[in-house]
């Protein structure tokens, strides 16, 4: 069996990503130099449409005890298996560390199951002849 490094075939992403240096923005430091780059800019409109899209906040009146939880951008370069850009990434991330328990919010349940966990249980279930709803 020859392996696709072994014929030559696969370039590493440190080597493919070199090759389209000049073509690709570098991350920026902060929110003005992202949004003086078209690339950057696009990828921040992406992001704010996306979140107004799946009604992530609803905009209300501060109330004066409040405590307004601030955020960040991050920036990152999305790349193919063969390292060649994909696209530019813009994430907004929230600081939950300033949130105050009971006062900002009052659970953190969040229903989250993995793969492996719901195959594990079905397999149980065909094994033991459970019914499953």
């Amino acid at each position: 069996m020859v392996t696709r490094h072994a014929a030559g075939t696969l370039q590493s992403r440190a080597l493919a990503a070199m090759s389209g240096v000049s073509q690709v923005s570098p991350v920026p430091s902060s929110v003005r130099a992202a949004l003086l780059n078209p690339h950057w800019r696009r990828a921040i409109e992406e992001e704010y449409a996306a979140l107004l899209a799946n009604q992530t906040w609803d905009l209300v009146p501060r109330p004066s005890s409040a405590n307004v939880v601030t955020g960040k951008w991050f920036w990152t370069h999305k790349r193919r298996v063969d390292g060649t850009l994909e696209r530019y990434k813009a994430s907004w991330v929230l600081w939950g560390f300033t949130q105050r328990p009971g006062v900002d919010y009052d659970e953190t349940f969040s229903p989250v199951v993995k793969p492996v966990t719901v195959r594990a249980v079905l397999s149980l279930a065909l094994a033991r002849s459970w019914p499953v709803h």
